[in-house]
């Protein structure tokens, strides 16, 4: 079997449909119709993938034997034929404007009849006004699709942390098992959330010695050697080693940001350690793979003390948002095993609705442990009625965090317009805490707000897991707290879990 998951599954039938759609050799739509609609249905079952293997994906909902014995063949392959298929009618270049923010098949369709067959032809066409002559874009759109060009083309050859840390860990360890000692340097010394590779000073040996022992790791590609240094990759990640001693400061405060103020000792920072409760994890009940058990064993096994839910809300109907009826069915489960003695809060993940309300009712919210709110969708609104939902939902009584509060995605998109100050101030005076989301697409809040703000608002450092593995992710977060100087103090999910509840509960936590 190919090292397939269940995400890959959907990509692949979503990518599919896509480019059925831009060719249009797709009579009526219906194939490409039937792969979204089976990518939908795929994505919200509760059988594992091992499961869905073993029975064919019988039971799938839209998923007929068709499109089954496709995904049979992707699994033991590793090749989805379909899309390689449509794939071949598709210019690479056409395929790339898929990355581009704002764009789905049908205008991207309309750019390729119009020569437009590239993302750096689309930066051109906006910039020359070329886009905006052609039909349906118009001068507002042209803009628009020009600068989230830019912004793929900005983050090409860009890497996130997480990528550039696993890359620097594996070349470190193989280093360390013959002798060498290293320390992450550069950008990644600096845990920075984007970088160009993975930089790693050397200490004892000579490049020749290095590259001799790294020739045995596996995924370790050779580049360029000199006296003093080696590079090369590592899971596609470019590594380079200096013969050099370890840093004299503690370079994650080694920014313009950091001048001229006080901070912590590297020692008082917050640690992976300090984390009580991982809180903003989603399950089988919206979008996640792993059940709730499954989920407070995996943060146990981590060496955590409780686990805060966090499924999403109806609104997020793409996501097996809960109705309120399930909604009080996902908490009775999360009662019956806090009465079997797991250490659980019963949370959510609730949308911001464009207008700031939120996407349950207020005596529904009040049955939660705790609450998440969040924006996933009205991205567009502009920074002043962005800023005032933010505000109004950061002000509501029973919102206890707000979730990834820019909404940006690293190397994906940028965050929406917003005040993220006057958001924050909305934190300090309500009492919420603000989000450090630790996914490595995220991390957000940015390490900058947070410097700015921290002694004001209380944080909460959270995984946004949507599988066990995903809880691995914490350590990202607490890296970005501790470039923003924090330490145990400011992080609400430090608390025990009695604390923590009586924080979010002040008047129920003692029932």
């Amino acid at each position: 079997m190919a090292d397939v998951t269940r995400k890959d599954l959907v990509r692949a039938l979503n990518a599919t449909a896509d480019l059925l759609d831009v060719l249009g050799s797709d009579e009526g739509g219906f194939r490409a119709t039937a792969y979204r609609n089976a990518a939908r249905s795929l994505d919200r079952h509760e059988a594992s993938l091992e499961e869905l293997q073993q029975t064919r994906f019988a039971g799938v909902p839209k998923v007929g034997k068709g499109i089954a014995a496709e995904l049979l063949a992707y699994l033991d392959s590793g090749r989805f034929a379909p899309l390689d298929e449509a794939a071949e009618g598709v210019p690479e270049g056409v395929q790339g404007l898929f990355a581009v923010r704002g764009l789905g098949p049908k205008k991207v369709r309309a750019l390729w009849d119009a020569g437009i067959d590239s993302v750096p032809a689309l930066r051109d066409a906006a910039q020359s006004g070329i886009l905006a002559a052609v039909k349906g874009f118009g001068a507002k759109g042209a803009q628009t699709l020009g600068q989230a060009a830019q912004f793929v083309l900005d983050a090409q050859d860009r890497f996130l942390l997480s990528q550039a840390t696993l890359a620097a860990e594996a070349v470190a360890g193989a280093l360390a098992q013959a002798g060498f000692g290293t320390e992450f340097s550069g950008d990644l010394g600096r845990s920075r959330d984007t970088l160009g590779g993975a930089d790693l000073t050397v200490s004892g040996g000579e490049p020749a010695a290095w590259a001799q022992t790294l020739a045995a790791l596996e995924g370790w590609a050779a580049g360029e050697q000199t006296a003093e240094s080696l590079s090369g990759r590592w899971g596609g990640v470019p590594v380079r080693l200096e013969r050099g001693e370890p840093a004299a400061l503690f370079l994650p405060f080694d920014e313009p940001e950091h001048a001229g103020l006080t901070l912590p000792e590297p020692a008082a920072l917050l640690q992976v350690a300090d984390i009580q409760g991982m809180l903003h994890t989603h399950s089988v009940w919206s979008d996640g793979t792993a059940t709730l058990r499954e989920m407070v064993a995996g943060v146990q096994t981590l060496g955590h003390a409780y686990l805060g839910t966090g499924d999403h809300s109806q609104s997020a109907a793409y996501a097996g948002g809960l109705t309120p009826p399930r909604l009080r069915e996902y908490i009775a489960e999360i009662r019956a095993l806090q009465a079997e003695g797991l250490p659980i809060l019963a949370g959510a993940e609730v949308d911001i609705l464009p207008d700031g309300s939120l996407d349950y009712a207020d005596d529904l919210l009040a049955e939660l442990d705790y609450v998440v709110a969040s924006v996933h969708s009205g991205f567009g609104l502009s920074a002043a009625d962005q800023t005032a939902r933010l505000v109004r939902a950061a002000s509501h009584p029973l919102v206890n965090i707000l979730g990834h509060p820019t909404g940006r995605l690293l190397l994906r998109r940028e965050g929406y317009a917003l005040d993220i100050d006057a958001v924050l101030d909305a934190c300090a005076a309500s009492g919420t805490a603000a989000e450090i989301n630790a996914n490595p697409w995220r991390l957000d809040l940015r390490w900058q707000d947070v410097l700015r703000w921290r002694g004001r608002v209380k944080f909460s450092i959270n995984t946004d897991a949507h599988s066990v593995a995903g809880l691995r992710d914490l350590r990202y977060g607490v890296l970005m707290a501790q470039k923003a100087g924090l330490t145990s103090a400011d992080v609400v999910n430090c608390l025990d879990m009695a604390a923590f509840r009586a924080w979010a509960r002040p008047v129920s936590s003692g029932g």
